[in-house]
């Protein structure tokens, strides 16, 4: 996956380039920020992923011969621009939320700092990736908190585009789901994969008990068979028939996954095949996982609310520029005042404020000057390029490590699925000349 990232971007960003490369302003100091203005309705935090391939785009975006000469056909700008673009490397700094981190409206989730050429052409391939992924993790979160430690299986490859697939492979893994479907992203994140049959399977034979003992023979009596093909009472007792007490799993695919999971928990147990697991999987979401934590169930596998964002596909990240030099060398503040859709101007850091017990009670955004740490607090924004090196890389275990330590940070009503604000409000501190645009709305 060497290509060039430099054209998975707008039209737009490449003519605003040549008009500030001929005007003089193309190399003012600036700062643009990633964030969010709000949570989509019902989500009382978002996740943070992507961040790692946003890095690795990054170093691919390079306008390569065959690139230029595409853009000079096409006429997208002139002469002048396109040998800029030829020699172009980002040399700035970027700070941001690592993988895995929860952001809340206004985090700044992620700080490009350089020239404003160099900066602006990176907006829409930023965008397309964390507004993607962060979905992904967002929904993806929800379903591991509800699913209170049992196994969650990514499987929603054929729901999505095919590179989408792998993606959210990955970011689902950061929000703490076990394992991805998805071979691809196994190879290239070296995330854990797994499966083992389908309805195609069982009715390639002639009878279901000839497809669970090729499959057993296959692949062991600690693999998982699928058992609602056909009559599910007749396939439970055909498959511990087959491998005897040490069946690793059944998998139930439709129905009324509660009841039908307790029946199947009942005739297990009465043929002693009492440590044989439970996977349900058909079309579930946080909602049918939180109703069936009651009931006689292992893991869950997951796949297309999982690759829709469970209902928001983007988490309406936005890329603005902030600060930027006056024609005196002066860095000032800019902000976007229209309606629904303003901003706040200045430079911005972040901590998490945390109580005496390390509970999340605040977003603190600081505005031109880094908030104060009471002691309790957490930074939030991590170094990620310097000087127009990567520096900030973390591995998926890492990252889903540090997901599952900072989700149990926020208060208990982080996990509630009905409509709320977010868990906890988002505070300005420093120059802010304006009220909190990202306030709840109730509030405003």
């Amino acid at each position: 996956m060497n290509a060039s990232t430099a054209l998975l971007t707008d039209h737009y960003e490449l003519t605003m380039l040549q008009a500030a490369l001929a005007d003089g302003t193309a190399h003012r100091r600036s700062v643009f920020e990633l964030f969010a203005r709000r949570l989509p309705d019902g989500r009382r935090y978002g996740v943070v992923a992507g961040v790692n391939r946003l890095l690795d785009a990054l170093e691919r975006f390079r306008f390569d011969p065959d690139t230029v000469a595409f853009l000079r056909e096409r006429g997208v700008v002139d002469q002048a621009t396109c040998d800029w673009l030829a020699d172009y490397r980002f040399s700035g700094d970027i700070s941001g939320y690592a993988d895995g981190e929860i952001f809340f409206p206004g985090s700044p989730v992620l700080v490009v700092e350089s020239s404003f050429a160099e900066a602006v052409l990176l907006e829409t391939v930023f965008l397309s990736i964390l507004n993607h992924d962060s979905a992904v993790a967002s929904a993806a979160s929800r379903m591991t908190w509800w699913a209170g430690g049992r196994p969650c299986i990514e499987m929603g490859s054929r729901r999505t585009h095919e590179e989408a697939a792998v993606a959210s492979a990955l970011a689902a893994y950061i929000a703490g789901f076990a394992t991805t479907s998805n071979l691809e992203a196994a190879r290239r994140f070296g995330i854990p994969s797994a499966g083992t049959a389908a309805h195609s399977f069982t009715l390639l034979h002639d009878t279901e008990r000839d497809a669970f003992v090729s499959q057993v023979e296959a692949l062991g009596k600690g693999t998982t068979l699928l058992i609602d093909t056909y009559d599910l009472t007749e396939a439970v007792r055909t498959a511990i028939d087959v491998t005897g007490t040490e069946l690793g799993a059944v998998r139930l695919d439709s129905g009324d996954l509660p009841s039908l999971a307790g029946q199947v928990r009942e005739q297990l147990d009465a043929l002693g095949a009492t440590k044989t697991r439970i996977i349900v999987t058909s079309d579930l979401d946080e909602y049918q996982i939180a109703a069936l934590a009651p009931a006689a169930v292992d893991g869950y596998g997951v796949g297309t609310s999982l690759v829709t964002g469970s209902g928001y596909p983007t988490c309406g990240f936005v890329y603005k520029l902030v600060a930027r030099e006056d024609a005196d060398g002066t860095m000032v503040p800019v902000a976007k005042k229209s309606p629904d859709k303003i901003s706040i101007g200045g430079r911005k850091y972040a901590l998490r404020r945390r109580n005496r017990l390390g509970v999340a009670e605040a977003e603190v955004i600081g505005v031109g000057e880094p908030p104060v740490d009471d002691g309790d607090d957490r930074v939030l924004l991590k170094p990620l390029v310097e000087a127009g090196k990567v520096v900030g890389r973390t591995t998926p275990e890492e990252s889903q490590a540090h997901h599952l330590k900072v989700r149990d940070e926020l208060p208990r009503s982080a996990s509630q699925l009905s409509r709320g604000e977010p868990a906890i409000p988002t505070d300005y501190t420093g120059d802010l000349n304006s009220r909190n645009p990202y306030a709840p709305r109730s509030a405003i």
